[in-house]
This record gives structure tokens, sequence and C-alpha cells, in this order.
């Protein structure tokens, strides 16, 4: 008996197949190898093809059932994990209407400030803990204000993960947590936000029915069956975003728990059971994957947009002979500090954790004489390292705590640097994991159809792999560097808003 869990990032789709009595992963697959491509038609824009994605999970799940050994009759549930906040459009055949507005795209920034101010900060504060900002409920505001042709034929607005659901169940759904991160929830009626919805103009009936987080939503149908090579009648049981889910995957469930994650953007999130909200409307809450009414879990979120993404453009740009472990390698020669050289990598659109404003990124200090590869691959992951340590300072102040961060052993947790740097600038612990979003994806569909009677049971074979504390030989001088960093973001910011005033 096995459990397959899909996982529909921004770089690529993954797939997981467990083995549910032991919680092995038994086979694990990506498609593509290379980063698919985001498409930026204007500047600040960010778009992928759905049907891109779909594209890829039928090569993915080829890939994972090409070993003799995999029996796809042997699946028993379904699990999805997404890049959160995007918004697919389709019509009444189910057809997609243009280009999902992702993440990363900051083009409904000035209507979600819009609404944050007419509607009432304190008001979108208290029922939406946000402002509308720029997630998924004003990207759909920008999409009738200036494509109405498109608007007009929408049948139902989805979510990254409701749209994979829809492909293989052939109905349109939803749940509370991607309502959540849609800024489309009412925390205090635990409802869909009518409020947001009447001031953007847009109509209840676009929003699909709700399904359980963990639970029944729907069944592989013949089409997708006979497509995938799976068979019929597969309950999807699960889907959540992808930084609630890699919290589940950690086994980030109970308030205190705090998970983190650096791959293209960088998160570090934390679980609740009271409603929190920054003022500054800085970091994000959302309805987490065990939340009930009665057992409250909310999932407490701060988002960096510019954190992988840059380690991946310094190996295009200077390391494209280097794998990231030999680049992580050379980052170990150069000395705590990188000799002087700052990176601020703020060079992916807005980050919210900034006032939405757009930063860009920054190489201060560089000397011709005294700077090599080195140290610019070092300064790259001491600037990601210091960028989390600076979002967790505002975390810390909104009453979560971050002394123990859990993490999966990828991405930049990878690089040795980067979990010490980490580690030193947060005088945190460090536990890494042998999990990834597709294992998470396929334990939660585990939970969801009742393979697993308990969560304990679920995560009964989740193991440390390494635990990293802050180091006190180096600590004195990452604590100054990242003083040195913060002071030079500060000097960015205030000259941002010079030019602006």
């Amino acid at each position: 008996m096995t459990l397959l869990g899909f996982d529909i990032g921004s770089s690529s789709i993954k797939a997981s197949l467990l083995e549910a009595s032991t919680g092995k992963c038994i086979a694990m697959a990506q498609y593509p190898k290379t980063e698919m491509k985001i498409n930026a038609p204007q500047a600040g824009w960010a778009e992928q093809n759905p049907e891109t994605w779909w594209e890829n999970i039928v090569k993915v799940t080829q890939l994972l059932l090409s070993n003799p050994d995999i029996k796809a009759k042997e699946i028993k549930a379904i699990g999805i994990s997404y890049q959160m906040h995007g918004l697919v459009l389709v019509d009444k055949n189910h057809k997609v209407l243009r280009p999902s507005i992702i993440w990363c795209d900051s083009r409904a920034i000035p209507y979600g400030d819009k609404a944050f101010k007419e509607l009432g900060e304190e008001k979108c504060l208290s029922e939406l803990l946000n402002s509308p900002g720029n997630f998924t409920a004003s990207k759909l505001k920008w999409v009738k204000e200036n494509e109405p042709a498109i608007y007009k034929r929408i049948y139902k607005m989805l979510l990254p993960g409701d749209y994979l659901a829809m492909k293989l169940t052939g109905e349109c759904k939803t749940t509370s947590t991607g309502l959540s991160e849609g800024i489309l929830w009412n925390f205090e009626k635990e409802e869909i936000s009518e409020m947001l919805l009447n001031y953007y103009g847009i109509e209840k009936n676009l929003i699909p029915d709700l399904v359980p987080i963990m639970g029944f939503q729907g069944k592989v149908n013949k089409k997708a069956s006979e497509i995938l090579g799976i068979p019929e009648g597969i309950p999807v049981s699960y889907r959540s975003g992808d930084q609630p889910n890699n919290a589940l995957s950690l086994n980030v469930l109970q308030p205190g728990d705090v998970a983190a994650t650096a791959g293209t953007s960088g998160v570090v999130y934390g679980v609740n059971n009271q409603i929190l909200f920054d003022k500054a409307s800085r970091i994000n809450t959302f309805v987490h994957v065990n939340h009930t009414v009665s057992n409250p879990r909310y999932g407490v979120m701060l988002c960096i947009n510019g954190t992988g993404i840059l380690y991946s453009w310094i190996k295009r740009m200077f390391g494209e002979n280097y794998t990231y472990n030999e680049l992580n390698q050379k980052a170990e020669e150069a000395s705590v500090g990188s000799n002087g050289l700052l990176f601020i990598p703020f060079g992916n659109g807005s980050e919210r954790m900034l006032g939405n404003k757009i930063v860009n990124a920054n190489l201060l200090n560089l000397n011709f004489n005294i700077h090599g590869k080195n140290e610019l691959i070092r300064s790259a992951i001491e600037g990601i390292a210091f960028s989390f340590a600076y979002g967790m300072r505002i975390l810390n102040n909104t009453g979560v705590q971050t002394r123990t961060i859990k993490a999966g052993n990828a991405n930049l947790f990878l690089s040795p640097v980067f979990r010490q740097t980490l580690s030193n600038a947060t005088d945190s612990i460090i536990e890494l994991y042998d999990t990834n979003g597709a294992t998470g994806a396929a334990i939660g569909a585990g939970i969801g159809c009742g393979i697993y009677e308990s969560e304990k049971e679920a995560f009964k074979n989740l193991n440390i792999i390494s635990i990293t504390r802050p180091n006190k030989k180096t600590l004195k001088e990452t604590k100054n560097a990242l003083e040195e960093w913060i002071t030079a973001l500060e000097l960015q910011i205030n000259n941002l808003k010079s030019k602006i005033n």
C-alpha cells in the first residue's frame, strides 16, 4: 500500500511514492531537470502556464512508475502541494483562460494597497489578518480591471493546487487554507470574506466550493487515470500550499513549532493557536493544515522573495562549471563575513517584509584587489542567511519564537555555510530532516484518507539527519557582519524613500 504526493513548484514538479506502513520514500522523481521558465511580459510580472504544470505532472508520473518494482495499483491516496498565492482561471469547460499570475508577480500591489486603505487597516487586519496586498484576490481584481473580456469568461478561479486537483478529479474545489493564502478568508467567521469580494466587485460564485484540507476531495477520474497510468478512483485526500505543507512534512503542527525553507524564495513558518497579525502587514497568517474550529491552528509565515533565486543566479553568472555542492565548498574557503563584501539579495520583485518595496539586489564594498569568486559566493549565502535573520526579528516581535528551526535536507540548507551563518545570526538550533514537499503531500494524503489514525503515527519514522548549533568561535564575527548588513539594507530603504518623496 503506497501514497502518492505531488509538489508543484515554480522551478519543477516533484513526486514521491511512500510506503504507507513504514513512511519510507520508495520512489522519487522530478521534472524537468532544468528550472521551469518564469515569463515576465513586463517588469514586475511573473507568469507560468498551468498546462505546462500538467504536462510535467504527466512526465514526472511516468518517471516515477518506470521502475518495474513500483505497482500503480497499490496507490491508495494522492496528496498535493503547490506554489502559493497563484491565480489560475478556467472557463466552464475547465480550459485555462490565461497564464497563471504566480506568487512573485507584483502587478496587483496598487489594488491591494488601495483596498487596505479604503476598507480600513484595522478592519482588514482583524478579519483578513493582512492587507489584501499582492495576493490572489488582488490579482483577480487586476484581471477584472485590465482584461475584462477574459474576466467575463471565468467559471472558477483556482489556486495552483486546485488546478491539479481539477485535472485529476474533473471537479473545481478549493480549501480554507487555500482561500486564506489568497486573502479571501474571514478568520473571525470561518468563511469566505464577502467584504473583500464586494469591495473588488468579484462574484462569489467564482469561488469554488470548499473541501477539507485533509479529507476526501474527489477521486481520480477515467481521463486522468488513462493519461497518468494510475487506477481510476484513487481518492485525492490532501492539498496545501507549499509552506503549510513543508511544515506538515516536518511535523510542525503544534503551537511553538517552526519550519523553514530556502528554495527559490525563503520562508520561516511558525504555528500558533491564536490569531496573530503584524500591524505593518509584513507577515501572513493562514489556516494551518490541521486547523479545526474547536482546536485552532494558524500558520504565521514570513516570506523572502530574494533568496535561493540569488544563488541560482550566482551559478548561472559565475559558476556554470560547478555543481551547487562545489559552490558550497568554495564558500567554505572564504572567511566569515566574506572579507567585508555584503550582498543584499532582494532582486526578485517587491519584498513584503520590507513593506512591499522593490529594493533590488545590491553588492556592496566590492574591492577588486581582495575579493574573488569564493568571497562573492559566500557573501551571497551570508546575505540570504542575514535576510532570514532580519525577517525572524519581525516574527519574534509578533510572538513567534524561533529558537529551534526544522528544515528539509534540501536547497540552501544543504550548505554548511548557510546553516552555520543562520544559526549564529539567530541564536537558533537548526534540525535537518530527510523529507520534502512531495513526501509531505503523500503523508497528508495518508492522514486525510484515514490510513494513519493520528499525526503521531504518520510521523513515527521522521528522523533528524543533523543538528547545527551556534558556533562560539565564529559567533561574534557573524553578528558583526549581520549588523553591517542591516545597516546597509536600511540605508538602501531610506534612499528609496528619498527618491519616492
